[in-house]
Order: structure tokens, then sequence, then C-alpha cells
């Protein structure tokens, strides 16, 4: 017969056994929440990558979809529901001369000489995994909002720009040479572009922007690529890169908005640069973007703004890094071609032919250029002006580095 020591051992490992133990309940609704993650990711998705006649092949993985004019997200804003693309200004501002520029294949997807058909715009499809990159769903597609200052040392954003204000602006144009900087972090970006301004540099900021950036987070790769921006509140709410938001209408079926360009100038080798245009268009207000010899982009609608549906009243040119210090200490991310503006030509990245558009719809020469670099040490800039270049500035550097004390 069973001792009654044996049988209470017996009756406790029973116990032990058939009583389940409760999951946390992070274990329990974690796979809930990402599947609702999920969802609202694929659901955006469907928002942004609309149908397409034709899907092209990029070399670098790009998917570039040839998406029908009216179809494109610009028309999912309300106010643009239903209506055409507008024709092209009749008059580009006065003193552009595009006689002595020449478009040559730009952007790695057109290599094959393949574009998309007349009456559809290229867009590069958006996947799942470059939405997961970014830091939420609500900030996909979106610069990170920060104070737009530039005397302050604790933004994480630095700058190395030349600029104009005080005055009326109606746009401007400038040449920008195209590097491929080394961004040592996959939340950093290194950008270089023209800003046009307006606003009080609160949180009723205007800008449109367009450039090139390397941005690991939102491409998932170190290519620099064609880009363009918008917001109306200092990047808090509105506004996004490329089309990823509806803003800008894109009216060309040539040049994709977020593809990559090839080719990119070497250090001591051959240098490229890529020409950038946006102008206000006098009869109806809108803001246009050119590229190269009268390749017109699109247009960001001048209803998306307040103060910019006046004018501006700065332009920027220059470059942008973002220094997370992740490390601890300051990112080597690099500006531009990652060399010092001393350094000059075929080191240093540089910015030629510096125009702005005045009231009258005429490209000028600029008046009263100043220069702001937040960090000299990290990323500089110059200027200077001569009969082939106009005004031309060079920017950039390495960021961290021991010669200048970058730290």
């Amino acid at each position: 017969m069973a001792s009654s020591s044996s049988i209470f051992f017996i009756f406790v490992c029973i116990l032990l056994v058939s009583v389940p133990v409760e999951p946390k309940n992070e274990t329990v609704f974690k796979p809930v929440e990402e599947l609702k993650k999920l969802k609202r990711i694929r659901d955006h998705l469907k928002k942004i990558n609309k149908p397409s006649v034709k899907t092209i092949q990029s070399p670098d993985g790009d998917l570039i979809d040839c998406v029908l004019s009216h179809l494109q997200p610009a028309f999912d804003h309300p106010k643009l529901k239903g209506q055409k693309l507008l024709e092209p200004p009749l008059e580009r501002p006065k003193g552009h001369n595009s006689s002595d520029e020449t478009i040559h294949t730009f952007q790695l997807w057109a290599e094959s000489n393949e574009f998309c058909p007349e009456g559809t715009v290229p867009i590069r499809r958006t996947t799942e995994t470059d939405v997961l990159r970014a830091s939420s769903l609500k900030r996909f597609g979106r610069k990170t909002i920060r104070r737009v200052r530039r005397d302050t040392t604790s933004d994480a954003h630095e700058h190395a720009v030349a600029f104009v204000n005080g005055d009326k602006y109606y746009g401007a144009k400038a040449g920008i040479n195209v590097w491929t900087p080394a961004v040592t972090n996959p939340y950093e970006f290194s950008l270089s572009q023209l800003w046009v301004i307006s606003g009080s540099f609160g949180k009723d900021l205007n800008t449109v922007e367009a450039g090139w950036q390397v941005s690991p987070e939102l491409y998932g790769d170190g290519y620099p690529r064609f880009f363009t921006y918008w917001t109306t509140d200092a990047y808090q709410t509105t506004g996004c890169y490329n089309l990823l938001c509806s803003g800008f209408v894109q009216t060309n079926n040539r040049i994709a908005i977020g593809a990559a360009i090839s080719p990119r100038s070497s250090y001591k080798g051959k240098q490229f640069d890529i020409s950038i245009m946006i102008w206000k268009d006098p009869k109806h207000g809108h803001w246009w973007l050119e590229f190269g010899s009268g390749l017109l982009i699109g247009y960001w609608p001048s209803f998306l703004f307040s103060h910019l549906q006046k004018h501006a009243s700065m332009i920027q040119f220059g470059g942008e890094i973002v220094n997370s210090r992740s490390s601890g200490h300051h990112t080597r991310t690099q500006m531009g071609s990652g060399h010092f503006a001393d350094e000059g030509f075929g080191k240093a990245s540089y910015f030629r032919n510096l125009k702005v558009v005045d009231w009258d719809n005429s490209l000028l020469p600029l008046r009263n250029l100043r220069l702001m670099a937040d960090h000299p040490n990290c990323y500089n800039i110059k200027s200077g002006k001569n009969n082939v270049w106009g005004d031309y500035i060079y920017y950039g550097g390495p960021g961290r580095n021991i010669r200048r004390h970058c730290q």
C-alpha cells in the first residue's frame, strides 16, 4: 500500500502538470498588433501605389510604374479630384537661356531607353520594406520634425548653405553637382538642394524643395536620388517627399522622382551636375519645377500653401545632413563630396549659376548672398563669382574628423 507521503507527492505532480500557466499579455497580443500594423501598411501601399499600364525594372532593383496621369497620388487631394493636368506655363522666366544645356539620361531606370507612354507618369513603387524602415507609418515619407532656425547646436540637422532674404522672391535656379556621400547610419541622410521658403520660421513655415539625396531609411540604399519636398507647417503634419502623398502634380513621363541618378561625380575625376529651376507661374500662381533644358517635371498647386500663395521670403542653396550621434560622438556621414569647400573643383561639391526669379518673372543674379555653416569644422562653405559660373558655392565635408576637431 502506498504511503500517504507518496500519494501527496503524486497529487502535487498532477496539479503542476494539469494547471495551465497564464501566458503574458504581450505574448498573446503581439501577433495581433503586428497583423494590424501590416494591414495598415498594406492599405497605405494600395493608396499610394496606383494601378499601372506598364512597369519598368531598374538595374538598381527599383520598379518604376507607368501610371495614368490623372490617377497619380496628387489627384487624391479633395481640391484636385476630377481635374485634369494643367497646361505648361506659356512663359519661362526671362533670362532663362537653355540653349547651352543638354539633357542626358540621368537616371538608372532610363538607361535602357525604355520610358513610360505619353499620358502616364513614372512613379517609383513603394514596398512594404520601405515603409517598415520608417520610424512609423505616420512619419513615412516625411522629414523629421525640427526647429528650422540655423543658429542651434542642439538640432540633429546640420547645414552648410548660401541664402538670400529681405526681398520678395518668385523662384530660383542652380546647377547642382552630384556625388555619392557616405551615410554611416541608416537613420541619417545627406542631401543637396535648393529651398524656396516663406513664413515666420515657426509652425507656419512654407517650403518647396528639390535636389538630390542619399537616404538609406527612405530608399534602402546609398544611391543619390532626385527628390522633391514640400511643407506648410514646418515639417509637422503636411507635405512629403516626392509623390508619397497628394500634393506635387507630375506632368513628365521621362523623369521618375525618387529614382537613382547616374552618372555621379568622382574625386579628381569627371564631374556631373543637374540643373533645377523652381518658379511661380505669374498667371495661375502655381510653383513649377523644371529640370535641365526646359524639361518640366510638374507643379505644386498654390492652394497647398499659405505664405507661398504670394511669394517666397528666402532662397537657400546647399547641403544638409542628419547627425544622430548614435555612437556618442559626431557622425561620419558626409555632405556633398565628403571634402571641405577649400579643396575646390573636382574635389569639393558645388552649386553654380545661382539665380533668383523676381516680381517681373526675370532670372537675376543674387544680391547680398550670405553663408551659414552650423558646424564649420565638420562641413563648411565658401562662395565666389566668375563669368562662366556666375554666383557659385563650394560646400561640404567629412563629418567627424581629427584634423579640424569635429568630434
